[in-house]
């Protein structure tokens, strides 16, 4: 039998390490996960900020974000953000 995980479920694992956290405008960040809610709201510590614009992909270090969960498009735990992944959105 297979067990079963839910999604709540899998990001509650993820407290304490790292997460990246790509959204539904041309932003994506990176960071320790400190914790979320309900909504998928996510306090992020010692994050990244990767940006695409014409120019190119531009990062930026925040000590702390709160991100929208309404805006979240996909998370990656134990990622360090597009350039462990090795390639841009």
């Amino acid at each position: 039998m297979a067990s079963q995980i839910l999604p709540l479920e899998l990001i509650d694992r993820c407290i304490g390490s790292r997460i990246w956290v790509i959204m539904k405008n041309e932003r994506e960040f990176s960071g320790l996960l400190l914790g979320f809610d309900d909504f998928v709201n996510m306090v992020l510590e010692d994050v990244t900020e990767y940006e695409v614009t014409p120019e190119g992909r531009k990062a930026t270090k925040l000590a702390q974000t709160l991100l929208n969960g309404n805006n979240i498009c996909m998370l990656v735990p134990g990622s360090e953000g597009p350039d462990e992944a090795g390639n841009a959105r």
